[in-house]
């Protein structure tokens, strides 16, 4: 997306004044008595999320003013300024005084300028801002350009973000940054040893692959990022209802999150040895499609029974993982949209992470907070892993009973890593049920700048 931010002086962009309940009565009383009155008379009370263009002598805008929650407030939205760009007029801005925190608030106007244009014109706002002293504007902008990546991805219906055109992205990103690229397609998958990934991709014409690229030099640590790319979910055999279906060209989301992350990896030249590895594949229905109680023996040997073809997220998955263990990354991540279980616990905006390594934990944790870009741990608790026993197979991709579905979930693909390797597993929703402030309705990126801020820790 183009850089929202401009290097101007101070003096010629119009102030933005961020104001609470708690202030609004100092503010005032410094406004000259015209501005103060023009406030009055439009009812301004500094609610959140309310703005007010004061008008100058001139007609022009003198100020801005911005209501945000009081300090003492039971939450506090730190991205609430990423209303900004869609209620200001066009124009060069700048911050007058500190928000809550003044990082996340110019990220949050960064983030609020994005639009989805591909079908119909959706201008970008005209809005531009002087960041303020200090500000790493070259960072936000590169995280605002890589989570613009994620949301157009998911954004793109189907019918053009197949698995062709996925594997089609993520070559010009690694092009773009002089990755080394490789694409198994079809029944290669089969030959090279990928057999659930061809399993899950098979029914439909639009053929399975996966996506593999390195970037960085190879004597600095390995990390591995891996996201499921299912670029449209039906649901295979045990169909999803249409309610269900509706929005599952988000299914890809991880794929689309991994491509954001690596993209802010590779232009912040992060000292690491970076490998992507995406299934991508659509889960379509078909003569041939993978049947429910259908037996497949994955890269890793394990034997895997088919439960349900709608849990078909962490099959891809498995043959990925394992295939990235095999060169014993000292990181690895994967990112999917896997399972409805991790929203009824903890809804469309806090997806859940699971990993055994109480530091990775602690670090996550901390910069998902850091980032405002929120992660709660959930346990792979080891008493479920039982639960997952078939008795035909090694194991079952989705047990009877519903229950834990997403530590079920993580517990299954936990199968298809070393144990020894150091393993971070984020169940993302990838989008965005209504609009907030910097989350406009549509595709999402969750996790990405958390865990770029990790990485950056480690490896910057």
């Amino acid at each position: 997306m183009p850089s929202v931010f401009e290097t101007a002086p101070a003096a010629s962009a119009i102030p933005i004044v961020f104001v609470t309940k708690a202030t609004w009565e100092a503010v005032s009383g410094e406004l000259a008595a015209e501005g103060r009155q023009f406030a009055l008379a439009n009812g301004f009370a500094a609610k959140p999320g309310k703005y007010l263009a004061l008008p100058a002598a001139d007609g022009r805008i003198a100020q801005v003013l911005f209501g945000l929650e009081d300090g003492s407030a039971a939450s506090r939205d730190l991205f609430r300024p990423g209303a900004l760009p869609g209620l200001l007029p066009p124009g060069l801005y700048r911050f007058a005084n500190a928000p809550h925190d003044l990082r996340l608030a110019t990220l949050a106007f960064a983030l609020g300028s994005y639009r989805f244009g591909r079908y119909r014109k959706a201008d970008a706002p005209d809005v531009r801002l002087v960041p303020s002293e200090g500000i790493d504007a070259a960072d936000i902008q590169r995280m605002a350009d890589a989570t613009a990546l994620a949301r157009d991805l998911i954004n793109t219906p189907s019918n053009d973000m197949g698995p062709e055109e996925l594997a089609q992205a993520a070559q010009t990103l690694a092009a773009r940054f002089g990755a080394s690229f490789n694409c198994i397609t079809g029944d290669e998958l089969v030959r090279q040893n990928f057999p659930l990934i061809h399993a899950v991709g098979m029914a439909s014409p639009r053929a399975p692959r996966l996506i593999d690229f390195s970037w960085g030099d190879p004597a600095h640590p390995k990390v591995t990022l891996v996201g499921k790319g299912v670029c449209f979910d039906t649901g295979g055999l045990d169909l999803k209802p249409s309610s269900g279906m509706l929005i599952m060209k988000k299914d890809m989301g991880g794929a689309a999150n991994v491509l954001a992350l690596a993209q802010m990896v590779m232009d912040a030249k992060l000292k690491l040895r970076l490998r992507v590895l995406i299934p991508a594949v659509e889960n379509a229905v078909a003569g041939n499609a993978f049947r429910p109680l259908d037996i497949f023996k994955s890269r890793k040997g394990v034997t895997v029974e088919i439960g349900n073809t709608d849990a078909e997220g962490r099959l891809v998955l498995a043959d990925a993982l394992a295939l990235a263990c095999e060169e014993k990354p000292d990181l690895l991540v994967d990112l999917g949209t896997l399972t409805g279980a991790a929203r009824v616990a903890l809804g469309p905006d806090l997806p859940p992470f699971y990993t055994n390594d109480e530091r990775l934990a602690g670090d996550v944790a901390r910069c998902a907070k850091g980032e405002n870009d929120p992660l709660w741990r959930m346990p792979l608790w080891p008493p479920y892993d039982s639960w997952l026993d078939s008795k035909t197979a090694d194991i079952n991709n989705a047990p009877p009973g519903g229950l834990a579905g997403s530590i079920i979930c993580a517990l299954f693909l936990q199968r298809f890593v070393t144990e020894a390797t150091r393993w971070l597993h984020v169940d993302i929703y990838g989008w965005t049920p209504s609009a907030k402030p910097a989350r406009p309705e549509g595709g999402e990126c969750q996790a990405a700048r958390a865990i770029y801020k990790l990485l950056s820790e480690r490896y910057g």
